[in-house]
């Protein structure tokens, strides 16, 4: 296969499919001319707007807890719940089974807070309102699991990420109290009846489209590694993969297997269903104006699809695909997808040289494929992870890079299914998006002429950074598969 981000003469090839023309959501831009936007000139207000936000978004040390706390254990790292000051009454009340949960199970009643985000507040603003330092995380200010409420239009995307720099963050954004309270009810359910079945099965699912790069590098370099413990056109190394590791069971479908109907089957099982699931493909994207958009943005495109030009939603997984007979209750999902967590209102990778986002969205939302899943009338998944914007190849292979880069995906996926909460499993994200952060502060330091990138080497890690930063947790941020309790299979 040819390498995807090898040659100087590719193309950058923008993942994503539009939901109606079947084609790429962006074209591929020539490098020459997409490496314009790198550093369109010193002078240039664009220029200097983005120096700006990567002074207020700087690459942070490792500021931790005190040594004595366990950051895996919420009850000691402490757990708080962030309502946006206009949060519904009816919305606070239908997850008040979720936040007594946590406050009876606090070991020490000044680690759980109920926490009100100011409209308009930065990151570093709601934690100085509250009480925080900007060094060492102290849970009895600003406890170390923050659950946000509320969609990114009341609390920012921005905030989310930046707070996620130092705190373990997940999000519930739902459009009725009504799902509120289902997830809330699912949640203590989950971790108070040890008859809700829990089995010691991971699952994995990536189609790869003839011709596609972008699913070819995630199929051959990404999910066949995880689930079969080695790259395309190398044989199969079982004990090198990630379920073998952890001594679960695991199903896999890839490629030519990785339809509409087997994603649903594992959504749907009977017997036995995955208490994590990952998957990696493209995401389906629609435009602002379409009435589709807040339905099936993000959605999972499926192998079914017959190729570029062509596009039904018999192609993808979509909120509306999961029944109500569906079997969710304690999965952990991981979506690599395109728009697969949400959306903001503004394209975060415009590829001009005036860096003018295009609309992306009359305000930015979650998508509803998670918000399907958390809020399932059967018993919702625990938490869903993935990607708000476009998912990039980078997160696979960096620039520069020989091989891929699977660590972070290995360590997020092998935390949860160790049973550590699902916010504190994706620091390796949070760490890659701080060491790119902090290569592009000292690129731009005009004190130092040392440090500078290559236009191509800047484009790619500006890419590289703001594709870590968008990971993100749908849900508590304090849950945790039950990994004593698993059932194993055969």
């Amino acid at each position: 296969m040819k390498d995807p981000i090898s040659s100087l003469e590719d193309p950058l090839i923008l993942n994503g499919i539009d939901g109606t023309t079947g084609q790429y959501l962006v074209p591929p831009v020539a490098l020459p001319a997409a490496t314009e936007v790198a550093e369109p000139g010193a002078n240039a207000p664009a220029h200097e707007a983005w120096r700006e936000w990567l002074r207020l978004h700087p690459s942070r040390a490792a500021m931790g807890l005190a040594f004595d706390i366990n950051r895996n254990d919420y009850t000691q790292a402490g757990w708080g719940v962030v309502f946006a000051e206009a949060a519904p009454d009816e919305v606070r009340k239908a997850l008040e089974p979720l936040i007594e949960h946590r406050r009876g199970r606090m070991t020490e009643a000044d680690r759980f807070h109920v926490l009100a985000y100011k409209d308009g507040d930065t990151a570093d603003q709601f934690l100085e309102r509250n009480g925080a330092a900007l060094g060492d995380i102290e849970p009895e200010h600003v406890p170390y699991y923050l659950l946000l409420v509320g969609g990114p239009d009341v609390i920012p995307f921005d905030v989310q990420h930046t707070l996620s720099l130092n705190y373990a963050v997940g999000r519930l954004s739902f459009d009725t109290p009504g799902e509120y309270a289902r997830y809330a009810d699912s949640v203590v359910a989950y971790e108070t009846d040890a008859h809700v079945a829990s089995h010691r099965l991971v699952s994995g699912w990536g189609p790869r489209h003839l011709g596609d790069r972008s699913t070819e590098l995630s199929a051959d370099h990404l999910v066949l590694p995880l689930f079969r413990g080695a790259e395309v056109d190398q044989p199969p190394e079982p004990a090198k993969s990630i379920a073998a590791k952890l001594r679960y069971a695991s199903r896999d479908a890839i490629e030519e297997a990785a339809t509409k109907d087997w994603l649903l089957s594992q959504l749907h099982g009977r017997a036995e269903r995955p208490a994590v699931l990952f998957t990696a493909s493209h995401g389906v994207a629609f435009s602002a104006k379409d009435p589709l958009q807040r339905l099936n943005q993000g959605a999972l495109l499926t192998q079914d699809w017959t190729g570029f030009g062509a596009m039904s939603p018999a192609h993808y997984v979509a909120a509306s695909d999961i029944q109500d007979d569906a079997r969710l209750h304690g999965l952990v999902a991981f979506f690599f997808a395109c728009f697969g967590m949400g959306t903001p209102s503004h394209d975060e990778f415009p590829l001009n040289p005036a860096r003018s986002g295009e609309a992306l969205a009359s305000a930015p939302f979650t998508a509803a494929l998670p918000q399907r899943l958390l809020s399932h009338p059967g018993g919702g998944a625990l938490a869903v992870i993935g990607h708000v914007e476009r998912a990039w190849g980078f997160s696979i292979k960096p620039l520069g890079k020989l091989k891929p880069s699977l660590h972070p995906f290995q360590n997020t996926l092998g935390a949860i299914m160790k049973g550590i909460p699902v916010g504190q499993a994706l620091r390796d994200f949070r760490d890659r998006f701080s060491s790119a952060n902090n290569t592009l502060l000292l690129h731009l330091d005009s004190n130092t002429s040392k440090n500078k990138l290559a236009p191509r080497a800047l484009l790619h890690k500006w890419i590289e950074r703001n594709d870590a930063r968008n990971y993100v947790v749908l849900g508590d941020p304090a849950v945790s598969i039950r990994h004593n309790d698993l059932q194993a299979l055969p």
